[in-house]
């Protein structure tokens, strides 16, 4: 189940940093973009679990979930949202995957935790993997707001990975609580704090909000992307640990690749293929123990059922 899952997180998120691009080119100011999407996919997700019963509405006012969706949905999408208006979606990527590097440099030279040499490997073969990838696309004018754009993306990364490592002390402090029920109290308060922002900052335009662009994008971002992909997150975080999932970022850039090909008859060079080949060996390292567990755990069960 948790490899089935991360399958389909990978699938949904490498779609987002499109999604995000066409929203932003569309004229959608970007913190009202990511606010909206992020309150309204929390508020359906937090309305259904408290219809379900699977938790109550005082969830929403704990500062736990304040922190996270500060961590989590806020600084990340912020920072990301703003420097897309800048910076090609591939290239968001390729700097999007500092992300789970961020983690582990937090929990090694920050929080004194013994680190895995596997993983920090795995990290920075990942991140030139990537870099690969995209590098064929790299057409770009360097300017001023291109290089702010990259450097907001990288801070956005350390909120992720400070709201990651924080996730998982709120999934353990709340293990009655569905992992689905935290994650949409977060997103409701990042979401606020998001549209908080762009009262104070943007021009808001409501002509700009109903074009068929814009509406596409914040549909398909509201519901598959928050709705649906940050819960498996969420889920595979309270289920693993805060590396694991967030290898996502490895795979996303391949991803829309692949889409680019497909659909739009994208050239791939020699150096995509050395990426590719390079983001799967660095997601493997990265993730090597956690690979092993569940695969001799389900090794494991599977002679059990024979005997």
């Amino acid at each position: 189940m948790v490899l089935i899952n991360y399958f389909f997180m990978c699938l949904i998120f490498g779609t987002t940093f499109l999604a995000i691009k066409i929203g932003v080119d569309a004229g959608v100011p970007p913190f009202l973009s990511a606010g909206l999407r992020f309150f309204i996919a929390g508020l359906l997700l937090f309305s259904f679990m408290v219809w379900r019963r699977k938790t109550t509405i005082g969830i929403f006012f704990r500062k736990e979930m304040f922190f996270t969706g500060v961590g989590l949905t806020f600084g990340t999408f912020a920072a990301l949202y703003w420097a897309e208006q800048y910076v090609t979606s591939g290239i968001a990527a390729v700097l999007s995957a500092t992300g789970p590097m961020m983690i582990i440099i937090i929990q090694s030279f920050i929080l004194k935790q013994k680190g895995n040499r596997n993983s920090f490997i795995g990290c920075v073969v990942g991140v030139i993997g990537v870099t690969f990838l995209i590098l064929p696309s790299f057409s770009i004018e360097i300017s001023s707001f291109w290089m702010v754009g990259c450097f907001a993306i990288i801070v956005g990364e350390v909120f992720y990975a400070v709201g990651t490592i924080y996730t998982k002390n709120v999934v353990q402090k709340y293990d009655t609580t569905s992992p689905i029920a935290l994650n949409a109290a977060q997103m409701m308060h990042g979401g606020i704090l998001l549209i908080v922002l762009s009262l104070f900052t943007e021009n808001i335009q409501l002509d700009y909000l109903v074009s068929s662009a814009s509406m596409g994008s914040l549909l398909y971002l509201t519901i598959v992307g928050s709705m649906i992909g940050h819960s498996m997150y969420y889920w595979l975080v309270s289920r693993t640990n805060p590396i694991f999932p967030s290898t996502w970022l490895y795979i996303s850039p391949l991803i829309a690749v692949i889409l680019g090909v497909l659909f739009y008859h994208e050239y791939i060079s020699w150096l995509t293929v050395i990426g590719t080949v390079t983001i799967i060996v660095g997601t493997v390292l990265v993730n090597f123990e956690t690979l092993r567990d569940l695969l001799w755990r389900k090794g494991t069960v599977l002679k059990d059922i024979q005997n």
